[in-house]
């Protein structure tokens, strides 16, 4: 379990008064000593190196999965099978079949399910939401999104393991282009159909070796292939007519975390981007033509989805908290009997999704979903 997962556990009841008591009971690592260090650090009481004692324990009621996406399928199925609720990393499985058979086990054990698309929590993204739902964009027209980074630009950086697609099952489509496929279908509906470029530009990188602790892997003087993607990009209509762009790379250098989207109808506009949480830009149509123009809207009042629970108006929330207003929201919904969004259905139509714009890429053709 990585360091926003464990600080979320540890801070979700501070800021909400939650129905459950949330306890933080066992984390667990393939590496003793490091995990052992985990626990000391972010405040776990156990810790343990064998994912099957923690999924068999009795005092365990939720199972985070939160390890590489080739042991997703695995653990989630057994934890389901446990009688667990199971709160998953995206994409929930390496592939479209390894995602049905998750979606299957946690349906037919009855288990509460999640998947942490944690980007749809943040205030200024909630309020987005808010406004379609309140008609105040009208008619969608366009969806355009991208997700840029550039951490792997350089040719010499290590071959990680999110660099082979036999432990990643993709590259840049799966780990950040499944973030935008979640927003536009949260914020816009359903796919119909898509046309996608999948495309790696360093086909060779030196193999990682050992481990530092600061700097991460180390790149020794073999080399190896690259499996995975470095962007991807497709086109799509979604079933409510609306048109869509979506892009995602890790080779756009400057761009840190640039996680945009911008939506247009026929009522107004709104822009997102993740670099400006708080910030959310409205363009009202309805109002007088000698008034147009976007409006910036910092989403921080106590009128604003989740901002409340935190601190005076301005005082701005990060990337941690998203994760904070997602267990918030499982949590309250678990004690609920109600459905916790985005859950695993969420994650198998992002996968179906992310499987046709593959499919797209390597026929040169669009495919109906």
């Amino acid at each position: 379990m990585g360091k926003a997962h464990s600080n979320a556990y540890r801070q979700v009841g501070r800021f909400f008064d939650l129905p459950v008591n949330v306890h933080m009971h066992t984390i667990c690592g393939r590496n003793e000593a490091a995990v052992k260090k985990a626990a000391d650090t972010f405040g776990w009481t156990n810790y343990e190196t064998d994912w099957r004692k923690v999924v068999e324990n009795p005092e365990i009621d939720v199972i985070d999965v939160s390890t590489p996406g080739n042991t997703h399928a695995e653990i989630a199925i057994a934890a389901a099978e446990a009688g667990k609720a199971v709160f998953c990393e995206k994409p929930i499985g390496n592939t479209l079949e390894e995602a049905k058979r998750m979606l299957d086990a946690v349906q037919k054990a009855g288990v509460p399910h999640a998947v942490f698309h944690n980007y749809r929590k943040a205030p200024a993204v909630a309020l987005a939401k808010k406004l379609i739902q309140d008609g105040r964009l009208g008619k969608i027209y366009h969806w355009r999104a991208t997700y840029l980074q550039d951490w792997i630009a350089d040719p010499n950086f290590p071959l990680v393991w999110r660099l082979q697609k036999e432990i990643a099952g993709s590259g840049t489509h799966g780990d950040i282009n499944a973030h935008i496929i979640d927003l536009g279908r949260h914020l816009i509906g359903e796919l119909d159909e898509v046309s996608g470029l999948l495309h790696t530009f360093i086909k060779e990188r030196p193999i990682a070796g050992e481990i530092d602790d600061k700097l991460g892997a180390k790149a020794s003087s073999q080399m190896g292939k690259v499996t995975v993607d470095d962007a991807a990009m497709f086109i799509a209509k979604f079933k409510n007519g609306a048109l869509g762009t979506f892009e995602a790379s890790r080779f756009a250098v400057g761009r840190k975390n640039y996680n945009r989207f911008e939506i247009n109808g026929s009522g107004g506009s709104v822009v997102f981007n993740l670099e400006k949480m708080n910030e959310l830009e409205f363009y009202d149509n309805s109002v007088p033509d000698e008034t147009h123009g976007f409006t910036l809207i910092q989403a921080t009042e106590g009128c604003h989805p989740y901002a409340g629970h935190y601190w005076p108006a301005a005082h701005i929330i990060g990337y941690a908290e998203t994760f904070v207003n997602l267990l918030a929201d499982a949590f309250t919904n678990m004690e609920a009997g109600k459905r916790i969004e985005p859950d695993f259905v969420d994650g198998y139509e992002n996968q179906r999704v992310l499987d046709a714009v593959e499919r797209s890429s390597e026929t040169r053709s669009w495919v109906s979903l």
